[in-house]
């Protein structure tokens, strides 16, 4: 089975963390935390920093690595970073997802994440919890 390299930001703002909804392709509709595939000859971080500026106009800064998720989807395994980023200069301007929202540790909950996102959901809420403190 194929792998996939993705990495994820976790943008973290005022005790809450930026959710996207999937606009295209096999998961539309599904929860995710944006980011994408690592590109040869990028570490992680410039993955991260360049997908964000892609997909919704915005600079960030990556902070933490939170975990790493392995997943397996029908056609290929997941091995997806998760980081948790700040907002640095933009607008979070939704260029490939239909929606996005703000949610603080009790909303994690309140969206279809994919399954691989969901399985980072509560590493995210203690982390969101001990940021807001």
């Amino acid at each position: 089975m194929k792998t996939v390299k993705v990495v994820a930001a976790v943008i973290y703002k005022e005790g809450k963390v930026y959710a996207t909804q999937r606009g295209y392709g096999e998961f539309k509709d599904g929860w995710e935390f944006p980011g994408g595939k690592i590109e040869e000859g990028e570490t992680p971080e410039q993955a991260l920093v360049r997908e964000i500026k892609e997909e919704l106009n915005t600079d960030i800064t990556v902070g933490r690595f939170i975990g790493d998720v392995e997943y397996d989807y029908p056609k290929f395994h997941l091995d997806m970073q998760c980081f948790l980023c700040e907002i640095k200069a933009g607008t979070l301007e939704l260029k490939e997802h239909e929606a996005a929202k703000w949610l603080s540790a009790d909303e994690v909950y309140s969206v279809d994440w994919l399954p691989a996102d969901i399985i980072v959901i509560p590493r995210i809420r203690e982390a969101i919890k001990k940021y807001s403190r």
